[in-house]
C-alpha cells in the first residue's frame, strides 16, 4: 500500500492508422501527467488473416479484419517518431506486440518493458521471444483463469523475466457488476507481485476505486472523443478525464502513504476542546430539587462542567444551590 502508482493511457487504434493523430494523442496526454502512452503493434500478415473475424463490424472501409490491421499499421520509421516523441515529452513509450515480428520491431525502435494484451497471455511462442529480450512484462489477465495465468506466471519464472499483472475484464464498456476489483488483492496473494488494473468502464472511479483497492499500475484507453469512431471508443476516457483521474489517483495514493492511527486522538486535543461539550441545566431549578435527564442540556465548550460522559451519574442527584436556566452544572452543584 501506498507505493508510487503507475498511471498508463492506452492509445490502441485511436489513432485510426494516421501518425499525425498518434502524435497528437502523445502531447494532449503528456498534458495530463500521467507516466507512459502504450499503442499497439499490429503487422497484418503476421498476426492476421482474411480469414479473421471482425470483433465489431464497424468499419465501411475495412473489408476484412486483416485489411483493417493494414490500415493501422505504421513503418519503422512512423514508430521511431512517435518513441522519440514519447522520449522528448518524458512519458514511457509502451506497447503490446501481437506477433514475433512485432516483437523483432519494437526491438529495433527500443522500449524499457512489453505490455500482454489479454488475448496473448498463453501465447508461448510470442511470450518466448519476449522472454529473450530479458525484457520486463505487464499481463492482462483479461481472459485467464487462474489455472492459464498459472502456467504463464511458470513459464516467466522458469525464464527469470520479471512481470506484473493487471485485473482486466474483456468487456466494452465494462458495466460495474464485471469490474472484479475483488480480483486486485487475490493476484496479489497469489503471485507476490505488482498487481494493477486495467479499466474499459469510461468511467473516473473505476481507477480511483482500484488504486484505493491496492492496484500499484492503472490502464485506461484514451480517445479524444467517446464519439469518435473505433472500436474502443466507448470504453475510452477522454483527455480532461484523465487529468481529473490522474490529480485524484495521485491524492489517493499519497493518502495510502500515511495510516492513520485511530487508537491515538492526541493531535485532536484542542479542536476536541472547542467541539465538544459540558453538561447544563435546560431551566431554572430550585435547591434541594432531584436532577432528571429532562432537565439536562450539553452546551459548549468541555471542561465548564461535568463531562457529558458522566449525566447518568447526575441523574436522581440533589442540587445543593439554586441553578438559572443554561448555567453548566458542576460538581460543587450536586456535592
Amino acid at each position: 500500500m501506498g507505493t508510487q502508482i503507475e498511471i498508463i493511457a492506452e492509445v490502441g487504434q485511436a489513432h485510426e492508422g494516421s501518425i499525425g493523430m498518434a502524435l497528437s494523442y502523445i502531447d494532449a496526454l503528456a498534458q495530463t501527467g500521467l507516466d507512459a502512452v502504450k499503442f499497439q503493434v499490429h503487422i497484418a500478415e503476421a498476426e492476421s488473416s482474411i480469414y479473421e473475424s471482425f470483433r465489431i463490424k464497424f468499419s465501411k472501409q475495412d473489408k476484412t479484419r486483416f485489411d483493417y490491421w493494414k490500415r493501422m499499421e505504421f513503418t519503422i520509421e512512423e514508430w521511431k517518431i512517435l518513441k522519440e516523441r514519447c522520449d522528448e515529452k518524458g512519458l514511457e513509450f509502451l506497447a503490446s506486440p501481437f506477433s514475433n515480428a512485432a516483437v523483432d520491431l519494437l526491438e529495433e525502435i527500443g522500449l524499457k518493458r512489453y505490455k500482454i494484451g489479454s488475448g496473448e497471455v498463453n501465447n508461448f511462442l510470442l511470450l518466448e521471444k519476449i522472454a529473450q529480450t530479458g525484457k520486463s512484462i505487464i499481463l492482462s489477465s483479461g481472459m485467464s483463469s487462474f489455472e492459464e495465468l498459472d502456467d504463464t506466471v511458470s513459464f516467466l519464472r522458469e525464464r527469470k523475466i520479471e512481470f506484473s499483472v493487471l485485473q482486466c475484464t474483456t468487456s466494452y464498456p465494462t458495466i460495474p457488476e464485471n469490474y472484479g476489483l475483488n480480483v486486485i488483492n487475490e493476484l496479489k496473494e497469489r503471485y507476490k507481485v505488482k498487481v494493477g488494473y486495467s479499466d474499459h468502464s469510461a468511467k473516473l472511479e473505476t481507477c480511483i476505486a482500484a488504486t484505493a483497492m491496492g492496484a500499484e499500475i492503472l490502464e485506461f484507453h484514451a480517445v479524444f472523443s467517446r464519439k469518435s469512431f473505433g472500436p474502443d471508443a466507448s470504453s475510452s476516457l477522454e483527455i480532461d478525464e484523465i487529468a481529473q483521474l490522474v490529480s485524484s489517483v495521485k491524492n489517493i495514493s499519497n493518502a495510502l502513504k500515511y495510516p492513520v492511527d485511530k487508537s491515538d486522538n492526541s493531535a485532536f486535543g484542542e479542536l476536541k476542546s472547542i467541539f465538544e461539550k459540558s453538561l447544563a441545566v435546560n431551566k431554572d431549578l430550585k435547591k434541594g430539587h432531584i436532577i432528571r435527564f429532562e432537565d439536562l442540556e450539553t452546551k459548549k465548550p468541555k471542561r465548564k462542567g461535568i463531562d457529558v460522559a458522566n449525566f447518568r451519574e447526575v441523574i436522581g442527584q440533589e442540587l445543593k444551590t439554586d441553578l438559572k436556566k443554561w448555567e453548566f452544572l458542576t460538581k460543587e452543584h450536586i456535592q
